[in-house]
């Protein structure tokens, strides 16, 4: 039933009618001419009609009241995060693969809500495992609502746990997630990998935190070294951790090695850092028959520095498309004895890194005036300095002119048939794990990390790994539907802002959802899932559990 126009002449005219079916076929047919439109409109005869048929409807009645503010808020619980990342975790095979599992385990408690609850806490607002112990009351979560801290700490050390000697069950997880889903992505033909480092404000487990060089700057706590693969799309394939005072030279083998043996790849492409190459690392890859693209430290190269740079070969231009305008590169390909090396240079690099050479010379200069003892402590104005001779420290014309030729710089080792492109692009694509990192550490912030064990360590860690690979599919799919991808934190902001309210009136409770945010539409027909009703009644049974 609704209301129809119908133009007479130089009028419109109100009807309200129907659908009907007479005949085999569906018609209109006019209830109560109502009159003309203007006059209509310009008298309460429509307001009336509502408000006489809304007292009739449980609905409109409840939420024109709880709208109006007259109905108190029993209980509101956020419905976002677990309506789009439920679904992901489903169907990425999470769910099932830690259920298969744990079916031979007794913890007396549901360990996989716990898993669950503990990624889609570090998706939403990230922190330790006693915040989420907290936090998860104020979200319907099913399967989640008596889950306690003391379960929590359980469930991260059986993730962590060690199956067997130098294998824990985080890598089980890994691997039977990669099983799941390679149907549906193919053999892995190229793996990125890079590593970085996480303090702990505390010892860090009986053998993990460790001292050792740290990407975060914190040299005087403990931390341990994280690395992560990904595949060609840059989906999170395993993760490794290692003690805080690990060399990066010496993680890449055990890694190729796990790929080969435990995920059964056998030619994948190895795309790795300028802090993985070594003498040593490069015979092993070559002695295992394993494709690589490696980057080269420039300056200590004496190879690369002194041979390899300075190689008079006509470099061919290329420009990348991005978002935000183009990249220029010039490329060359260099070959001594059998070792192929690839040289590229980012003019756009180059002319930051002259820009912040030029800022640092003119401090530098105004040091000098104050005198030398301003410059001791500082590694990167020594790199210009002359020896003293008595006179106290100068600049050296040479150190300076010596540094501009490394200006947007970068060379590669490859032992691929790939073309020099080729290889360039596939390395460029190493900059997914670096933004994989960065999301580890701030979006998905890891830290803090309170655990004492190993295990419990490897457990909290390793949910950052699982809540990385729900993000990256849910960025895939807003990106296959051609659907613009919003800010995370307006992807947070939205999920966490979209709830049910529990309401009373007449003795008789409902679930009200509310108004949506601008992301959650995108989102949800990324996902493949639908809103809930805006009113939904509770039935006796339900309110009084």
């Amino acid at each position: 039933m609704f209301i129809r126009v119908k133009k007479i002449g130089p009028y419109e005219y109100l009807y309200l009618v129907e659908n009907a079916r007479e005949g085999g076929r569906h018609v209109q047919r006019v209830i109560k001419a109502l009159g003309r439109r203007d006059a209509v409109e310009n008298s309460d005869l429509l307001d009336g009609l509502i408000a006489s048929a809304a007292r009739h409807s449980r609905r409109s009645i409840v939420l024109s009241s709880f709208y109006r503010g007259e109905l108190p808020e029993l209980r509101r619980r956020s419905i976002g995060p677990e309506l789009v990342f439920g679904r992901l975790w489903q169907e990425t095979g999470c769910g099932d693969v830690l259920r298969s599992l744990l079916a031979d385990r007794d913890f007396g408690f549901d360990v996989e809500r716990v898993v669950y609850l503990t990624v889609l806490h570090r998706l939403m607002v990230s922190g330790s495992d006693r915040h989420a112990a907290g936090w998860h009351q104020r979200l319907r979560i099913p399967g989640a609502e008596a889950l306690t801290l003391k379960q929590a700490y359980k469930a991260m050390a059986w993730l962590g746990e060690e199956v067997e000697p130098g294998r824990c069950m985080t890598d089980a997880i890994e691997e039977a997630l990669y099983r799941h889903r390679q149907p549906l992505f193919g053999e892995l033909s190229v793996a990125f990998f890079d590593t970085t480092s996480l303090y702990f404000e505390g010892k860090g487990g009986a053998t993990l935190g460790q001292r050792g060089f740290s990407k975060d700057y914190r040299p005087q706590l403990h931390q341990v070294v994280l690395g992560i693969v990904l595949d060609g799309q840059d989906r999170p394939i395993a993760s490794f951790l290692w003690p805080g005072n690990t060399a990066d030279v010496t993680t890449l083998l055990p890694v190729v090695e796990r790929l080969r043996t435990r995920f059964g790849i056998g030619r994948a492409c190895i795309v790795a850092d300028r802090g993985m190459i070594s003498a040593a690392t490069i015979a092993g890859l070559e002695a295992r028959g394993i494709d690589y693209i490696l980057g080269v430290r420039e300056r200590s190269t004496a190879e690369v520095r002194s041979t390899v740079i300075e190689d008079d070969g006509v470099a061919v231009p290329l420009t990348i498309p991005r978002q935000k305008g183009e990249t220029d590169l010039a490329i060359k390909e260099v070959v001594l004895a059998g070792r192929r090396y690839v040289v590229c240079r980012n003019e756009e690099q180059a002319r930051k890194d002259a820009e912040a050479r030029a800022s640092l010379l003119a401090g530098l200069e105004r040091k000098l005036a104050q005198g030398d003892k301003a410059l001791v402590g500082n590694t990167g104005y020594r790199r210009f300095l002359a020896d003293p001779k008595g006179e106290g420290f100068t600049i050296d014309p040479a150190k300076v002119e010596a540094d501009a030729e490394f200006d947007g710089l970068f060379v590669l080792r490859t032992n691929t048939k790939l073309t020099p492109l080729q290889v360039v692009l596939r390395y460029r694509n190493l900059l997914a794990v670096e933004q994989g990192f960065l999301a580890a550490k701030t979006l998905l912030a890891t830290r803090p990390i309170f655990h004492r064990t190993d295990a419990a360590i490897r457990g909290h860690i390793f949910c950052t790994f699982l809540a990385l690979v729900l993000r990256k599919e849910l960025m895939d799919r807003l990106e296959a539907r051609h659907l613009a991808l919003p800010e995370w934190q307006q992807v947070v902001d939205d999920l966490i802002d979209l709830s049910e309210v529990e309401v009373e009136q007449d003795g008789r409770r409902a679930l009200l959802r509310t108004a949506p945010g601008p992301t959650i539409d995108p989102l949800c027909r990324a996902a493949g899932v639908t809103l809930p009703p805006i009113f939904q009644e509770l039935p006796r049974a339900e309110i009084a559990a």
